[in-house]
């Protein structure tokens, strides 16, 4: 919902540096964050509904892959693999399990940026990876940009998913945080030569005539981006998928795994088990990300639940237009950020998300939380009246209005329309986990043979990776800018065909699940992690 590595640090080290007990902390992170609780926070992303948002189909006995999850990643999994697949003339079988209604998750609760942390982590990330791994981590966060973009037209959705190019603005308000940015930024240039004219810099006075922003801003840091409408991305292409493979897509909502079973001597499959009964299946792909560990137990503290906290509002009268073609993040003091798009059509809504710092001591309530029916009144405060502050008060105007023929009641009528929560989940390294589960980190056996559905014909039938479980989850608040690439690469990694689909050329390697990063990754390693320069 967020901008990743640098970002989170700030938001989190304050606040884990402030926690009286640590262990208390950790506990709670180590805790069952349970299934999606029933009746989250409205989200404005998602009305109206999509006509497939509660569509269930009849569930099949087996699936040759089950996807958990129906946001971006699970998505971008069904579709990579049903396409290849259908490419070659085969007939897969694929369910998707959802627990709610269809991209219920955080992909329809987050902030519709395509904004990749760029400058912001990339030392860091050369610290720890080398010069290689770091520069190939940030060509594949910007790779997303043209990636919704030719997928969404690929499927005939790019209108309604609003996929748009923007210019994103970072403006500082504290001279410090500035001069810090500045040197990132100088650094990143000279050590990737073909981004450095990507960026500028903009002094104050410069930056507050160009962008229309406060008196006291020191400074603006700008490149290129993208946004989208996450959520009718992500529904359009799931209906086009259940359109086009009407006998191998499997779409449930508002059906949960509530659990799976490994396989044994007398049943060589996985039982996928859900309220409405079983399903027997060789593969199982795991996409629900701040979820992850309910299914998951060994990830527990590896991938960590967090609540962040969004909200619609209506410009003041006074934004000029130009705000349209530009997003912003708002460093104002050194914990913490807010972040800003604008939609293209309605009000021209504010998308504005953050404020993570203003819960205080408090905000470890957050932590491992996965109740969304509820927001943060603190953070709701901040977000709602912090917009005039950040533009300034003569640049905002008067308060917007609903149009005078709007006579329902969807929305609130004031500044603010809408707030709502979302899941986020946080990996404790920071990165990505992407591929196969060993037993070990999934807590189950694994089929040994391919269980092949007793329903194809030879020449038709599936063909994949050893059985086993996969996941692409633990994006700390950057999904938009890896979850589309991650379910890309997982489904070639069950497909077998990592050498077919180049992901030697593109993913970055330090995504892949290991042993040794299963090792390392604890609670522990991520405050120290955090606390780092």
């Amino acid at each position: 919902m967020g901008n990743t590595v640098s970002l989170v640090r700030h938001a989190f080290a304050d606040l884990l540096d402030n926690v009286r007990t640590f262990q208390a902390l950790k506990e709670r992170i180590k805790a069952e964050p349970g299934l999606p609780v029933e009746n989250p926070t409205r989200s404005f992303w998602m009305f109206p509904p999509s006509p497939i948002a509660r569509h269930c189909s009849d569930l099949p006995r087996y699936a040759d892959v089950v996807v958990i999850g129906s946001g971006i990643t699970g998505t971008s999994v069904a579709k990579t693999l049903l396409d290849r697949m259908h490419a070659e003339g085969k007939l897969p079988v694929l369910l998707m399990l959802e627990a709610r209604e269809a991209c219920s998750g955080a992909t329809g609760r987050n902030g519709g940026h395509i904004t990749p942390p760029l400058y912001h982590d990339y030392a860091v990330l050369r610290e720890d990876y080398g010069d290689v791994m770091a520069q190939k981590t940030i060509k594949f966060r910007l790779a997303h940009l043209d990636e919704l973009r030719r997928a969404a037209e690929e499927e005939e959705v790019l209108e309604e998913s609003q996929w748009r190019q923007v210019e994103t603005v970072d403006a500082f308000y504290n001279q410090e945080l500035f001069a810090m940015a500045k040197a990132k930024v100088q650094g990143y240039q000279q050590a990737l030569p073909f981004e450095a004219s990507h960026h500028r810099v903009y002094e104050a006075a410069e930056a507050i005539q160009k962008y229309n922003l406060a008196s006291d801003v020191v400074g603006c840091i700008t490149s290129g981006a993208g946004a989208l409408h996450p959520y009718n991305f992500v529904t359009s292409i799931l209906s086009k998928l259940l359109t086009r493979y009407p006998d191998n897509f499997f779409l449930c909502t508002n059906t949960p795994c509530t659990s799976i079973t490994g396989s044994s001597t007398s049943d060589p499959l996985y039982t996928v088990m859900t309220p409405k009964g079983p399903a027997k299946t060789p593969h199982v792909v795991h996409a629900t990300n701040g979820w992850s560990s309910q299914l998951l137990q060994p990830l527990r503290g590896k991938i960590i639940p967090f609540r962040g906290n969004m909200t619609a509002q209506r410009p003041g009268q006074s934004i000029p237009a130009e705000t349209l073609q530009r997003s912003f993040v708002f460093y104002e003091i050194p914990v913490g950020y807010d972040y800003l798009t604008r939609l293209p059509n309605g009000e021209h809504e504010f998308m504005l998300g953050g404020g993570f710092a203003q819960e205080g001591r408090e905000g470890y309530e957050a932590v491992a939380n996965t109740d969304d029916r509820t927001y943060s009144k603190r953070i709701s405060a901040h977000l709602g009246g912090i917009l005039p502050r950040y533009f300034g008060e003569d640049n905002w105007g008067r308060e917007g209005q609903p149009p005078e023929e709007d006579t329902r009641d969807e929305w609130s009528k004031g500044r603010v329309k809408a707030m709502w929560s979302g899941i986020l989940g946080i990996s404790a390294d920071l990165l990505p986990w992407v591929g196969r589960l060993s037993p070990a980190m999934s807590g189950r056996s694994a089929p040994s043979g391919q269980g092949l559905s007793s329903e194809q014909s030879k020449d038709k039938a599936f063909t994949s990776a050893a059985p086993g479980e996969w996941i692409a989850a633990g994006y700390s608040g950057e999904g938009m800018v890896h979850a589309w690439m991650s379910g890309k690469a997982l489904a070639e990694m069950v497909l077998g065909r990592e050498r077919e689909g180049n992901l030697a050329e593109w993913f970055p390697e330090i995504f892949l699940v290991s042993r040794d990063r299963w090792t390392k990754a604890t609670p522990e390693a991520l405050l120290d992690f955090i606390r780092r320069d």
